[in-house]
């Protein structure tokens, strides 16, 4: 009898197979059992009917505990009345190993009960969902920049200096020296269009905020283009496109999973090009309107992108923020330098930002001027600034933070259900 996967019974209608995996659930009317089984791939109900086994498989229900893990064997035949249109008429059954009081049970679980006993908790049908949405999402990105000509160029994890300021720093010994856990790749990225013209790197990134948001992890992915000769205008158009083809691909592939959340799709079928954009300017005002108290020059918290992105169906680009709460190395404006040539992409429906850019500064002389303003030690960035001295040309990218955007297309509550082993503050078990 033939190995198969779950993903796959659908090719095996009629034909007796093997099933290999993990009791989910089971439920019995008398002479009938029906069985959950999940394999990783995915569910299928199988049925077990008093009269077409033996004795022994039948009181077999009677031990199988939740996990415990079992090898079924039987027919496979279409159902649509049955999860996922297929059921198993049982032949056999093969008790492998009896998973013995099985912490997360049917019931409602807390999140403090649930964090601790994330290794198991993976294992559950919402977080099975999840996953499989997030590798979708992560071919998405790699398969769209790889079409597009991109080189992905890996970027360090050990890095001597900070990219994103130095309060968000984890430091680490390196043979007597301190070196830091890369917050971005975003530098190298630079090298590397300088060598490469279009690339990108994927990637995990560490911050340590102290911050207990649902939308902020310590350790995080994501991927990071840069393009040389690129504007800004160039980068919004990509994101754009990113997005696009993102949310078409999950749509296509992990229908089923989205339904499983109980995500809204037609939200996300909404989700076409042109995305708006509007000036920092713009933004500020709309969030004046709506109730919220802001002074022009100051960032956005959460409670301000929420208001401001839900004024929006699509993800709204907000562009030309002021310089001052932007990072030292984003071009200023050339119609008004306390502008920086910058852009932010807020999803829809309150979940924040997702993607930040800018076009960088070119000019060794200007870029050089504004670490000496913000006290940065030069000699840690000889590197950096050695780019604006051999053929230095405008050049821009921008960074897609992995969870965030899996959180919006999701439509999860908190972060710490997109990535498998989330890493919260104060909180690195398991």
């Amino acid at each position: 009898m033939k190995w198969v996967y779950i993903e796959e019974i659908a090719k095996h209608v009629g034909e007796d197979v093997e099933i290999r995996g993990w009791l989910f659930n089971k439920r019995s009317s008398g002479k009938i059992h029906f069985l959950i089984v999940r394999d990783g791939t995915g569910f299928i109900q199988a049925v077990v009917l008093k009269n077409e086994v033996s004795d022994e498989v039948f009181d077999l229900y009677d031990e199988l505990s939740q996990e415990s893990s079992i090898i079924v064997r039987g027919n496979v035949r279409e159902d649509k009345r049955a999860p996922g249109g297929f059921e198993l008429t049982v032949k056999d059954i093969k008790l492998i190993h009896k998973a013995i009081d099985y912490p997360i049970t049917k019931k409602e679980h807390g999140v403090g009960f649930l964090l601790p006993r994330r290794h198991l908790w993976l294992r559950s049908r919402k977080q099975w969902a999840l996953m499989r949405i997030r590798a979708e999402v992560e071919r998405a990105i790699i398969d769209f920049f790889d079409s597009h000509g991109f080189l992905r160029v890996d970027a360090p994890i050990l890095t001597p200096s900070a990219c994103e300021g130095t309060t968000t720093l984890f430091e680490t010994d390196y043979f007597g020296e301190p070196a830091y856990l890369s917050q971005s790749g975003q530098l190298y990225m630079e090298a590397a269009a300088m060598a490469f013209g279009k690339v990108y790197c994927f990637g995990p990134s560490f911050r340590a905020e102290k911050s207990k948001t649902r939308r902020h992890l310590m350790e995080f992915w994501q991927a990071e283009p840069e393009v040389a000769w690129a504007t800004l205008d160039d980068i919004m158009e990509l994101a754009e496109d990113l997005l696009v083809y993102i949310v078409e691909r999950v749509l296509e592939n992990r229908r089923n999973e989205l339904e499983i959340l109980e995500r809204d799709i037609s939200k996300l079928e909404n989700i076409k090009k042109p995305f708006p954009r509007i000036t920092y300017t713009e933004a500020v005002e709309r969030v004046n309107k709506a109730g919220l108290k802001m002074e022009w020059g100051e960032d956005f918290g959460g409670d301000e992108e929420t208001v401001l992105a839900q004024q929006f169906d699509k993800p709204v680009m907000v562009h030309r923020y002021p310089a001052k709460v932007k990072a030292f190395y984003m071009k200023r404006d050339p119609e008004n330098p306390e502008l920086a040539l910058c852009v932010d992409v807020l999803a829809p429906e309150g979940y924040g930002e997702i993607i930040g850019g800018s076009e960088r500064e070119d000019d060794y002389d200007r870029l050089l001027e504004r670490m000496k303003e913000e006290n940065m030690p030069i000699e840690d960035y000889e590197w950096y600034l050695d780019l604006r001295k051999y053929g230095s040309v405008p050049h821009s990218g921008f960074g897609i933070g992995l969870e965030r955007t899996i959180r919006w297309i999701a439509g999860i509550h908190h972060i710490r259900e997109t990535i498998p082993f989330p890493r919260l503050l104060e909180k690195i078990y398991p």
